[in-house]
């Protein structure tokens, strides 16, 4: 395959995995008592965690996971358990708006754009593993920069998304968006359920073999 081939695979693995439609929902939510500017500031922070945090998987993700014992499976199960509580909260429309202090606005956007938005909506498990992959099956310097070009243009595609989802969600109104919020809560309990089983099978395998 030819790079142009080669980056239009990984960003579409990347794109599929980072859902850019089903993190609109719930940034949205969060961010509603927020001003316009306020709005931006945090999805730029995210999508800005979110990046750095892939990269540095990208290309440390063994080194780091060999180091403090972590596994991708374990990963996984995590990664599936957070993702299966905020998709049965969508489902169940309890992300609700959170009214902070004009004091506090500083220290929420911070908190939110690091954890959950950034870390593990956007840069979650599957993102990760992909990254760790992708960037593993790359045998030269040509190959690591096609990974890395792949998860910058998700990135700048992911942040169009969130900076105009306030538009977005004008055209739906207020129905629409509570159709589409419980629509990709059940897809995120999908992919959560999927995330899970597939990181418990090696410890299951494990078990039974012993």
């Amino acid at each position: 395959m030819d790079n142009f081939t080669t980056i239009l695979l990984y960003f579409t693995s990347f794109l599929t995995l980072m859902n850019p439609m089903g993190i609109m929902p719930v940034f949205l939510t969060m961010t509603s008592d927020l001003s316009k500017k306020e709005r931006r500031r945090t999805a730029i922070k995210a999508v800005i965690t979110a990046t750095f945090v892939l990269v540095l998987f990208a290309f440390a993700g063994e080194y780091l996971f060999s180091f403090f014992g972590i596994s991708v499976a374990g990963l996984k199960v995590v990664g599936g358990f957070l993702f299966f509580i905020m998709g049965y909260d969508m489902l169940n429309a309890r992300l609700s708006p959170i009214k902070i202090k004009p004091e506090d606005v500083d220290k929420y956007v911070d908190d939110i754009s690091i954890t959950p938005l950034g870390i593990p909506m956007i840069a979650g498990p599957g993102a990760i593993t992909n990254a760790i992959v992708l960037m593993g099956e790359s045998s030269d310097y040509s190959s690591k920069m096609v990974v890395l070009i792949s998860i910058l243009l998700v990135s700048v595609v992911l942040l169009s998304v969130l900076i105009g989802a306030v538009g977005i969600t004008k055209i739906l109104g207020d129905t629409g968006n509570k159709i589409m919020m419980k629509l990709m809560g059940l897809i995120v309990m999908v992919i959560a359920v999927e995330f899970f089983f597939s990181g418990i099978a090696p410890y299951i395998q494990t078990i039974i073999g012993n």
